[in-house]
Parts: C-alpha cells; structure tokens; sequence
C-alpha cells in the first residue's frame, strides 16, 4: 500500500488530512523567541503589533521516523514536500529517504519536490489522496503529481513586503521600491519555486481583479479545485471567490487561512490564488 506524507506547510485543512489519511509533518515555528500555540487572526494581529517570527524546517529525525514507521509496515512512501527553493525541508527529506532505501531496498521510497507552499502545494497532496482513495496505483499517482507540480500556478498579493525581505526571500531592493510607491505587489513563483515580483497594482480591489485576471489567463479547466489562501484578510479572499466566479471558474474553490510557517514569511494581510494550467515547468 502507499501511503502519503506531507507537510503543514501543505495548509491542508485538518478534517481533509483525517479523511484522507494523510500524514502531515510539522514545520515549527516562534513568536519573539517563544513557543507558542497562536494561529489564525490572534497570530497575524501579533505580527502587526511588531512580534518576531522565526521558522525552522522539518526535523530530519521526525521524517525519518515516520517514513520508516510506514516501511516497516510493508508500506510505500510518497512525501510530498514544500518548495526546495523556499524550504530546506525537502531536501532533507531526500537525504532521509536515501539512507532508508538502502535500509528497505523492497519498498519504494519518493520524495516530490512540489516548487509549491500552502495549497500550491496542499491542492498536489490532496489529489494525490483522492486517486490512492480511487485505487490508482502508486506509479499512476506519482506521474499525475508530478504533473500536478508541473502545471500549478502561484500568485499572491503581499500588503507589506517587510515581512518576505526580512525572511530572505526578496531583495532588499525590491523591498523599498514596494514600500516607497505605496503599492499593492503581485507575486508569482518561478520554475524553481522561489518568489519573484510579477506586477504592481494600486490598492486590494486592483489586486484582487489582477489575481482574478491571471487565472483567466492562465487556468485551463474552470472544474479543478482552485485554492486561496489568506493572512487574516477574509474581506480579500471573499472578494477574489467572486472575482473567481465572474472569470468562470465553476468548480470547487478552496479557502484557507495561511497556516504560520509560510504565512509569517508572507506577513499578515496576504491573499494568494493557486490554480492548475498548462504544463509549463
């Protein structure tokens, strides 16, 4: 049997991870050095009033003990990680997974690395599980995800780029462009998955329009689930659902609050839109 591994970083709800049997792995996370069990608006209120955020990768010792859990029960292993260019948890689970093939060379062993966060990569997870709940075979549903990851797009709207440039993950540069234009900033991530500016736009409704306009453009089956996520902005993503609408999209949309990991690097008032298009990484 396969079974299929994650992590929280995915932002796949709890009720979904328990219905489908996934195994979520936690990335960790402190608030102004302390432990701490905060999420959701409380969280990202805390972010506002200045609280420091400091995350760390998933504990190679905890992946490979739950992966070897799996194997020691004749199961097969897909982890389905966080972007390699944000993250450095899943190169470390492909470390893992290679001392473990050699330890169960009878077992299959992957690692995907989605080039995705939230449910850039949580939307890859979930139809992974839904084929393994169809009885795909393992071969079937790696190929499909690999697919998947090939085909997501990722844009997201950032109301203060403070927070991605003090986690590394912009320049300096680009930083003070945004804050000195006042501006609403729309990013994308590249082929490798790291985040890259895609445009500028003057205020949320703009944003949500241009977020809107780039699933028109890009999104190729209005059917497939769609995902938004969002730091404390429900007014954002209750404006982009019918933004959604209006540009044709008639299947599911799924709407989560950024979970902290990758929502204290996006900082509080982000909206993000992920979809799947053509093949084009």
């Amino acid at each position: 049997m396969l079974r299929i591994f994650t992590d929280t970083a995915a932002n796949v709800p709890p009720h979904l991870l328990e219905q489908y049997h996934i195994t979520a792995m936690p990335l960790t996370y402190l608030l102004d050095g302390q432990p701490t069990e905060l999420v959701g608006h409380d969280y990202y209120e805390a972010m506002r009033k200045g609280a420091e955020v400091k995350t760390s990768l998933v504990s190679p010792a905890l992946i490979r003990d739950t992966m070897e859990s799996a194997l020691k029960e004749g199961d097969d292993v897909l982890y389905i990680a966080i972007s390699g260019g944000i993250s450095g948890t899943c190169w470390s689970a492909e470390l893992m997974a290679e001392e473990l093939r050699g330890e169960y060379p009878d077992r299959m062993i992957r690692v995907l690395n989605t080039c995705g966060a939230s449910l850039g990569e949580g939307l890859v997870v979930l139809e992974a599980a839904k084929m393994l709940e169809k009885g795909c075979t393992a071969d079937e549903i790696i190929r499909q995800a690999e697919e998947n990851c090939g085909r997501m797009r990722q844009f997201f709207m950032v109301d203060d780029l403070k927070y991605l440039r003090r986690g590394g993950r912009i320049s300096a540069a680009a930083q003070v462009a945004g804050s000195l234009l006042k501006i609403k900033p729309i990013l994308q991530s590249d082929p490798e998955g790291h985040i890259i500016q895609h445009s500028k736009v003057r205020g949320q409704l703009k944003a949500m329009e241009t977020l809107a306009e780039l699933y028109k453009e890009y999104a190729v089956d209005g059917t497939r689930t769609v995902g938004i996520a969002h730091a404390d902005c429900p007014e954002g993503e209750l404006r982009l659902q019918a933004k959604l609408r209006d540009a044709g999209q008639t299947g599911e949309i799924l709407s989560v609050c950024y979970e902290p990991v990758t929502g204290g690097h996006v900082g509080p008032g982000t909206v993000a839109l992920f979809f799947f298009g053509e093949v084009w990484r």
